[in-house]
């Protein structure tokens, strides 16, 4: 990281700017084309893990993709607000957020599932919710394990 002096390294502050963020894109390879998509998240540390855990459709591309290639990579970012100055050069803005790459993994076990997407919910809304194995079995969950993420805050002083 190039402005050490904005590198968020507490674990603390790192959920900080996972709370305050809601979507996180995911980066992945077609082949050789890159594709990248918007998600909401729920997340948990696991001792150093980050994982991130996502639902979608049964099928589509994304799905494709990491059936055959697993690796990918994220960012999650806060909205933030524009810093302005007199000079557009010297204008900037205050920001946080976490970037990583990681290894993209389906939860098929139905446990985890419904672990997953209690996370998900209750990261999203901020409410506690059980899922049937009914309702889990409607949706894909997959998740994202990285041990390689970085945080970054420009905050407002």
């Amino acid at each position: 990281m190039r402005r050490k002096d904005r590198e968020v390294t507490q674990k603390e502050e790192l959920i900080e700017i996972l709370d305050s963020c809601k979507t996180a894109c995911i980066a992945m390879i077609d082949g050789d084309i890159p594709y990248n998509v918007p998600l909401n998240y729920g997340y948990e540390f696991k001792g150093d893990d980050l994982i991130l855990f996502f639902h979608c459709a049964k099928e589509g591309r994304k799905i494709d993709i990491i059936k055959n290639n697993n690796r990918v990579c994220f960012a999650l970012f806060s909205e933030g607000e524009p810093i302005h100055a007199e000079t557009p050069c010297s204008s900037g803005y205050y920001y946080s957020s976490i970037i990583g790459n990681g290894t993209a993994q389906f939860v098929e076990d139905m446990d985890e599932k419904k672990h997953a997407l209690k996370k998900l919910v209750e990261h999203q809304m901020q409410v506690e919710t059980e899922f049937t194995d009914a309702q889990a079995d409607t949706v894909c969950v997959f998740k994202v394990i990285s041990k390689d993420y970085s945080g970054k805050r420009k905050p407002k002083m």
